[in-house]
């Protein structure tokens, strides 16, 4: 099912049916909801959920810039493959967030507000041919791009997605990847909402990620698991995200 922006929504009825069948063939549904979705599409997402009445569609909040979230959407879809349950995966979510490294090169920060960006940086947008490296996760960040800019990075093994529109990808396809030592360079197309989220419609938008499923495997598998009181299903963290049940502190071995 695929998250909904803006004030053109598709039909109700459409997404109604469209919903309907991909519970029939999949049993579960993991949505991510990007922060920055418009309230009409976010009101869409909960209105199909509760005319279904179905706790088996998990509406999975996130903060991450649109590349960040397209690739955790292909890891989550890489582990329905495997033998976890629908609510570990579902919980995967939010884990393997923080194993990404999301930023993007941009001419001008004077209409960023996903990052805080100081005085001097907003004047420095004013000057010809200054470019910026933001981070905006696992921690925001931002430096006037150089020769000396040093941006820190993953610390393990990652393939690097680089998404560029309007401006040349060279620092973070030369310099930056010299940095992070990525595995792979991958070129991938820009996200559509990339360029309202940057504030940009010249951007180079940047993500570090684990691409091995058995990595990505371990990592999941090596946090304790424990079932739902309310509808059962095996999950990992303090909530339950397709019934929205807390897991109890001494549930999850914090109490006793």
């Amino acid at each position: 099912m695929l998250p909904v922006s803006g004030d053109l929504l598709p039909d109700l009825g459409e997404q109604l049916s469209a919903t309907t069948a991909a519970l029939d063939l999949h049993g579960h549904l993991i949505v991510l909801v990007p922060a920055a979705l418009g309230a009409a599409g976010r009101r869409r997402l909960h209105t199909i959920r509760a005319i279904l009445e179905s706790d088996r569609i998990a509406l999975v909040e996130t903060d991450l810039p649109p590349l960040a979230v397209a690739l955790l959407a292909l890891q989550l879809r890489r582990l329905t493959g495997t033998d976890l349950g629908p609510g570990v995966v579902a919980g995967a979510a939010r884990l393997l967030t923080y194993y990404l490294y999301a930023g993007a090169v941009l001419g001008s920060v004077t209409r960023l507000d996903r990052v805080e960006v100081d005085l001097k940086s907003h004047l420095r947008s004013w000057v010809p041919g200054a470019q910026f490296a933001v981070m905006a996760n696992p921690e925001a960040g931002l430096a006037e791009v150089g020769p000396h800019t040093r941006v820190a990075g993953p610390n393990f093994l990652t393939h690097l997605a680089v998404a560029a529109h309007g401006m040349h990808d060279d620092w973070v396809r030369e310099d930056l990847a010299r940095q992070w030592q990525p595995g792979q360079v991958h070129e991938v197309p820009l996200p559509a909402a990339s360029t309202q989220w940057w504030g940009n419609h010249k951007l180079v938008e940047f993500a570090a990620y684990i691409p091995d499923i058995g990595v990505l495997y371990r990592l999941v598998t090596s946090v304790r698991r424990e079932s739902c009181a309310w509808c059962g299903l095996e999950v990992i963290g303090d909530q339950c995200l397709f019934c929205s049940a807390q897991i109890a502190l001494n549930e999850i071995g914090l109490i006793g």
